[in-house]
């Protein structure tokens, strides 16, 4: 395949992507989907939810067709396919009618047992197994708390999947750049005014396709450290990460909506959504960046590296938080 012909691939896969986006706007409001604003929120208007199901649609349609015609890669693709369903299917459920969150935990944990299986027949150890388990059941949660604000969680996953294509080789960079024209697809219907909010089906499903691209880095990339492939994520692991510890320490009941990331803060100090989403994407931009020029490092000094950058973001939003929570 030519250069020119992978891009006419990509840009009707995009058209395809807008038009999901498109039908699920409107079967929210047929349905009426609504989320309405309140104490555990940070929007001010009713908005539809569940737009995320136009970019599981997408997704699922390119996994299918490539299955097709990909024999070699038709059981990987599968086995990620149902994890995409599962994933999706019970945040759709959720989106209509709300379920207990151990009851979505558990099928979570199944999606990521799946992708761990992928991982245990590719070669790997019982470590690298369980490493993969535990970091797709996190980041589709971290994705699903993270979805707050307007365009924050699915600008993030769209910055992400472009830096992991930009390591992925050969033809395996594709996965990426379908996933970055997803999120392109759905931003215009949810930034800078949210027409519709990506809702559970969207926030959990790009916490799973982020953490296959990440997996499929790790195990075919040859020059990204495990940990440096984690960079380009740093500012939801660290806000989802040490927002929930906080919660847990408190003995707060830490599954349950509520407004204490850092991001929403910023909100409740009276930043509008598009400055903070704007003000995250530059800050991965700049991780993306860093990422990329340590990428080819040995594993010693990405471990020290790793542990400075993260040391000096848990700082920040530390002193961040505080600040904020003291001028309110």
């Amino acid at each position: 395949m030519n250069d020119l012909q992978a891009g006419w691939i990509l840009l009707v896969f995009f058209v395809c992507a807008l038009g999901c986006c498109w039908l699920a706007l409107h079967y929210a409001r047929r349905f009426q989907l609504v989320d309405h604003p309140g104490e555990r929120r940070s929007h001010r208007v009713a908005t539809p939810r569940g737009g995320g199901a136009g970019i599981v649609a997408s997704v699922l349609l390119a996994t299918l067709i490539g299955a097709l015609v990909l024999p070699a890669w038709r059981l990987e693709l599968l086995v990620f396919g149902l994890a995409l369903v599962l994933v999706a299917g019970i945040g759709w459920w959720d989106d209509h009618r709300p379920l207990p969150a151990l009851t979505r935990l558990l099928v979570h944990m199944l999606a990521g047992g799946l992708l761990a299986a992928l991982v245990w027949r590719d070669g790997a150890g019982l470590v690298w197994s369980l490493a993969a388990f535990a970091l797709t059941v996190g980041l589709i949660n971290i994705w699903n708390f993270m979805d707050g604000i307007n365009g924050l969680a699915v600008s993030q996953a769209g910055l992400v999947a472009l830096v992991m294509g930009y390591w992925l080789p050969g033809g395996l960079a594709s996965s990426a750049w379908l996933v970055a024209l997803a999120c392109l697809a759905f931003l215009p219907f949810n930034f800078p005014r949210a027409r519709i909010f990506l809702g559970d089906v969207g926030s959990g499903a790009l916490g799973l396709l982020i953490a296959s691209l990440t997996i499929l880095v790790v195990r075919r990339s040859e020059n990204v450290q495990p940990l440096v492939a984690l960079w380009p994520m740093s500012v939801f692991l660290i806000d989802a990460g040490f927002t929930l510890l906080t919660r847990i320490c408190r003995g707060d009941r830490w599954m349950q909506a509520h407004t204490e990331h850092l991001y929403q803060w910023y909100i409740k100090s009276g930043a509008t959504h598009a400055a903070v989403t704007l003000s995250y994407g530059l800050t991965t931009l700049l991780l993306m960046a860093a990422a990329m020029l340590m990428a080819g490092e040995s594993l010693g000094r990405a471990v020290v590296a790793s542990l400075l950058l993260w040391g000096a973001g848990v700082l920040i939003w530390k002193w961040r938080r505080s600040a904020l929570i003291d001028a309110g």
